[in-house]
């Protein structure tokens, strides 16, 4: 019997090890805020250890993203207010994208948290529409009107996200010029 409890806990922390990374980028992403990205992963995945059992077998990974962005959509109920901060909370690796990612970054940040949070899940994690909506706890269409809105409001607010001007690059498409 103690093998058994032996097998769940190096089961989980073979996950934890394996998938950590990834969680805390996303959770950035969606927050933002490195130490609230920090804070929220660990309630998400001290919320998996509990149920481990009965999630191990299935997708923990997408089980621990949707506690990811449903806390993170709590927490900003519960506060509403906004981080104010001189410098960007990472510092950037030198590379000729960096005005491109602060451009971004800036741009995410003007984003109320629902279209974030989709964008974040559609582009980022790639998920699909239903999932992204079985992730947040809405509709389908919620998550089709709160991208598109997403989408536009991002063009308003940083133009220049939609034409990659790279050199060597052209006038390549970003992503954000789709259904202007």
């Amino acid at each position: 019997m103690g093998s058994t409890a032996d097998d769940g806990r190096d089961g989980y922390l073979a996950f934890v090890e394996t998938h950590q990374h990834r969680l805390l980028r996303a959770a950035y992403l969606i927050c933002g805020n490195r130490h609230q990205a920090e804070d929220l992963l660990q309630d998400a995945l001290l919320k998996l250890a509990l149920r481990w059992s009965s999630v191990r077998d299935g997708d923990p990974a997408a089980y621990v993203r949707t506690i990811l962005y449903r806390d993170a959509v709590s927490w900003w109920r519960r506060r509403r207010r906004e981080w104010l901060s001189a410098a960007p909370p990472e510092q950037v690796a030198p590379d000729r994208d960096g005005a491109l990612r602060l451009t971004l970054h800036d741009a995410l940040g003007q984003l109320p948290p629902r279209q974030r949070a989709v964008l974040v899940l559609r582009y980022y994690e790639d998920l699909t529409e239903v999932a992204t909506a079985e992730a947040l706890g809405v509709t389908v269409g919620t998550v089709k009107s709160q991208c598109h809105a997403a989408l536009r409001r991002l063009r308003e607010v940083a133009p220049d996200l939609t034409v990659d001007s790279r050199p060597g690059r052209g006038a390549a498409a970003t992503g954000l010029e789709v259904n202007p």
